[in-house]
């Protein structure tokens, strides 16, 4: 056994008959076998060149093959890069153009474009839909599933997860086999993960909480998926009655509180609601107690880091705050400037150290050599405090970041957008509260001089530009943005005016 995360994971997997994951058909797939769909696909890697510290590229819909995919890439030591898809085709190249991918799989549907990408960066292109078919499972299929797993130390690349930048520019953090590893292993024991638990999967799997959570735990306790496409309020209802944790973002729990179907009955079989992505409400929190009678788990983490803090499984699980920091992490409060510790309940700079946090940036030693302290913390960005108990509250973000629905999103790359339309003078981009999606993106805009434009033309353009979830949820047309004495837009005057903007929105899905 290696530091390879796959059998950190899944060692021994080719030999385990129990179920894995059951599709929305009812369909089934042992550990065992897939294990050797991941075999499969591993030595079909092998076949085309790629092998330690190549990239493979992933750009799919969700699907128990795609699943198989990012294992073949862990089992033959290549680095997985999964990116998501919303993207437009003018976002993917820049992460096609920068990581220079070996392998980019997309779907059937986006064949040719992402072919004219990867022509660009000398990568080559198969496909995979959500059904799991593609060229890729066509060419895979007269594989052999008995597959060397390649060796990799703790600290190799095991993937590359790019997050916004401030300035418009996305990074690519690098996480290692030890990064991912160390996480899940810690959550098993946090949460009591064990081989009897059944998860409810209707996350995505191209970003941290639905693939290196959700599924990494649940691979390393052996339990068992209940795989949805998507997120469907009355089918995870049915399915409580034989399921027992659903992981999700607040968007999740606010929309199941909508349906008269919630009930402590029919959450009788369930042990764990876990939250996380972006900020879930106290009131959210507060009134999934009272129909339910379970106290929702909040999590804090970061694509850098993964998890980083949770609240108890057993023990106090306080509203508003994200807990304590897991096992083996260091969290601190610091001075944003000057970097010294801050006492218990004083606001200041989250940094975290551990063995949950990754190598650095993609390309970029300086961006990475900026955001680490002398001694090792991390810098996330993110304004907080420790309680007297321990416990995290995350009450504000620097750098402007957005989250919503679970996404991360920087106003910079949507101004930038915004800004170039005609008739638009200048804008400003801030999230504001919204009881869905945690923050709803909202642009506040000049118009030029003598100019008309009106959201629709807005929307219109950015649509073609930005994935769906960056497109902003509502303009706001101003006469001038607010400054202070040094000519800085003032952000946070905009986000107390637009506070109430998506209230009487609420639950609407707007």
């Amino acid at each position: 056994m290696t530091w390879n995360l796959y059998d950190r994971l899944l060692a021994s997997a080719e030999s385990d008959q129990s179920i894995c994951i059951e599709k929305e058909d009812g369909a089934t797939l042992s550990y065992a076998e897939l294990a050797a769909l991941s075999g499969r696909f591993a030595n079909f890697l092998a076949r085309i060149g790629i092998g330690p510290n190549h990239r493979v590229a992933a750009k799919v819909e969700k699907s128990v093959e795609a699943i198989a995919l990012y294992l073949a890439t862990l089992r033959s030591g290549a680095v997985y890069l999964p990116l998501n898809t919303a993207y437009t085709p003018a976002e993917t190249e820049y992460f096609v153009r920068d990581a220079q991918p070996t392998l980019i799989v997309c779907d059937p549907k986006e064949e040719a474009d992402l072919r004219a990408i990867a022509a660009k960066a000398g990568g080559r292109v198969e496909t995979l839909d959500h059904h799991g078919r593609g060229s890729l499972a066509d060419a895979a299929a007269d594989f052999p599933i008995a597959f060397d797993t390649a060796a990799r130390g703790n600290d190799d690349l095991a993937a590359i997860l790019y997050t916004s930048g401030t300035t418009g520019r996305s990074k690519g953090a690098m996480l290692t086999h030890g990064n991912l590893a160390s996480n899940a292993l810690t959550l098993v024991e946090e949460w009591r993960y064990s081989s009897r638990d059944v998860l409810i999967h209707a996350l995505p799997i191209y970003h941290v909480h639905g693939l290196f959570v959700a599924c990494n735990v649940t691979f390393a306790a052996r339990g068992r998926i209940l795989f949805m496409q998507k997120f469907d309020a009355e089918r995870i209802l049915a399915t409580m009655a034989r399921s027992t944790v659903l992981m999700g973002v607040p968007t999740f729990y606010v929309r199941l509180l909508e349906s008269p179907n919630l009930n402590e009955r029919t959450t009788a079989n369930m042990r764990l609601f876990v939250a996380g992505s972006a900020p879930l409400l106290a009131e959210t929190h507060r009134a999934w107690q009272a129909r339910t009678g379970h106290a929702i788990l909040e999590r804090y983490g970061m694509t850098e880091t993964g998890m980083i803090a949770s609240n108890p499984y057993d023990g106090q699980r306080i509203p508003g705050s994200v807990g304590r920091p897991l096992p083996a992490v260091e969290v601190r409060i610091a001075d944003p400037e000057s970097g010294v510790a801050l006492p218990a309940d004083e606001v200041g700079m989250i940094e975290v150290k551990g063995p949950n946090v990754f190598a650095g940036y993609w390309n970029m030693p300086d961006k990475t050599a900026a955001e680490f302290r002398s001694d090792g913390f991390f810098i996330t960005g993110d304004l907080g405090k420790l309680d007297a108990n321990g416990y995290l509250h995350i009450v504000g973000r620097g750098k402007d970041l957005i989250i919503t629905g679970g996404f991360n999103v920087y106003p910079k790359e949507i101004e930038t957008e915004i800004d170039a339309i005609p008739g638009v003078s200048e804008s400003a981009v801030v999230g504001v509260p919204h009881v869905d999606f945690g923050e709803g993106v909202t642009a506040a805009v000049v118009r030029s001089p003598g100019s008309s434009v009106d959201e629709r033309t807005i929307l219109a353009a950015l649509s073609g530009r930005l994935a769906k979830f960056k497109q902003p949820k509502g303009i706001i047309f101003v006469e001038t943005l607010p400054r202070n004495t040094m000519g800085k837009v003032q952000k946070n005057l905009l986000r107390e005016r637009f506070a109430e903007l998506y209230s009487a929105k609420a639950g609407q899905g707007s």
